[in-house]
C-alpha cells in the first residue's frame, strides 16, 4: 500500500492562504505522501483560473515534475436528478478530466436522496441507478479509469446499502471507495462495515472522528449522526476510528492500492497532515 492525501484536506489552508494547486502538491510531497487525489477541480480549492481540462493538464505536468502520483479524482453526482441525461453528460466529462489528470480511479456519488414518490425505497432507487452507473463504468473503462462510489452522504452511507448498489451494478470496472470514518455518520459498526466493504475496494480514505454519545449537549461544530450521537472530525490517530484494524482487514482482503488521508478537522492543517501521515505510515 502507498499513502496519498486528498486535496480536500487543504480546504481550510487554501481559504486562509489563497494558495494554488501546485503549492498543495509541493506541500504533500514534502510531508512524504506518494500520491494525491483531487476533488472537483475549479470548485472548492485554490481559486483556479481556466476550465477543468486546462487545470488538469497543468496539475499533471507539475506532479510529474515533482514525482507525485495523481491517484484519483472525486466528483459529486446524482443519478436520480430530474435531468438525468444532463447529469450523465456531466459525469462522462468528469471521466475525461480524470483521464487528463492521469488518475486511474474516479469516485462519483450515486444519489443524495430518494424520489419523493409513495412506495419509492432503496430497492427502487438501486434498480433505477444501476444501469446508469453501469453506463458510466463502461465509458470510464474505455478511458482506462475505474469508477467507484464512497459510503458518503447519508443516503448511500450505510454498508448494506452501498454493497447492494455495487452488487446490482455488477460491473468489473465499478467498486467501493471505503471511507472508514464515514461509517460513524450512520452509527455502523466500523470494523464490521470495513469487512463488508473490503472485497469491493477500489480506493480507501483514512478519516478519524471524535465521538460523543447521544444524550450529551454537543458543543458547537459537532455533527449529529443518524442515531443521535455526535461527531467531530480530527487528526487520524486522535479519534475513535480503529484505523490499524481497518487497514489490516483491507490488506487481508488483497487490496494493494493507495490509502489517502482525508482531514476535515478544526486543527491547523499542516501539523494535522504531518501528524496523520506519520501515524498512518507506521501502520502501512
Amino acid at each position: 500500500m502507498k499513502l496519498g492525501v486528498t486535496s480536500y484536506s487543504f480546504l481550510k489552508y487554501a481559504k486562509q492562504t489563497k494558495c494554488g494547486y501546485n503549492e498543495i502538491c509541493d506541500i504533500s510531497k514534502k510531508i512524504g505522501f506518494e500520491g494525491i487525489e483531487f476533488v472537483d477541480l475549479g470548485n472548492i480549492l485554490a481559486y483556479p483560473v481556466g476550465d477543468d481540462m486546462t487545470l488538469a493538464q497543468g496539475i499533471k505536468e507539475h506532479c510529474a515534475e515533482i514525482g507525485l502520483e495523481i491517484v484519483a479524482y472525486t466528483v459529486g453526482a446524482n443519478f436520480l436528478a430530474d435531468d438525468v441525461e444532463a447529469e450523465m453528460r456531466r459525469v462522462r466529462g468528469c471521466v475525461d478530466v480524470t483521464a487528463a489528470l492521469g488518475a486511474k480511479v474516479m469516485r462519483h456519488d450515486a444519489a443524495w436522496g430518494p424520489r419523493k414518490t409513495f412506495g419509492y425505497g432503496y430497492d427502487e432507487a438501486i434498480a433505477e441507478l444501476a444501469p446508469r452507473i453501469r453506463e458510466i463504468a463502461d465509458y470510464a473503462a474505455s478511458k482506462g479509469v475505474k469508477t467507484c462510489t464512497e459510503n458518503h452522504g447519508r443516503y448511500f452511507q450505510a454498508p448494506d446499502r452501498v454493497k447492494a448498489l455495487i452488487d446490482a451494478v455488477n460491473h468489473p470496472n465499478y467498486g467501493w471507495l471505503i471511507d472508514m470514518g464515514n461509517f460513524m455518520g450512520v452509527d455502523a459498526d466500523i470494523v464490521g462495515a470495513v469487512r463488508t466493504a473490503a472485497p469491493y475496494a477500489f480506493h480507501v480514505h483514512v478519516k478519524d472522528n471524535l465521538f460523543k454519545p447521544g444524550g450529551c449537549v454537543a458543543p458547537v461544530g459537532w455533527s449529529p449522526t443518524t442515531g443521535g450521537n455526535y461527531l467531530r472530525a480530527t487528526v487520524p490517530g486522535h479519534g475513535y476510528v480503529p484505523i490499524a484494524h481497518c487497514i489490516n482487514i483491507i490488506r487481508e482482503a488483497g487490496y494493494e492500492g493507495y490509502i489517502s488521508l482525508e482531514f476535515e478537522g478544526w486543527e491547523d492543517t499542516l501539523p494535522a497532515l504531518e501528524s496523520g501521515y506519520a501515524y498512518i505510515r507506521k501502520l502501512v
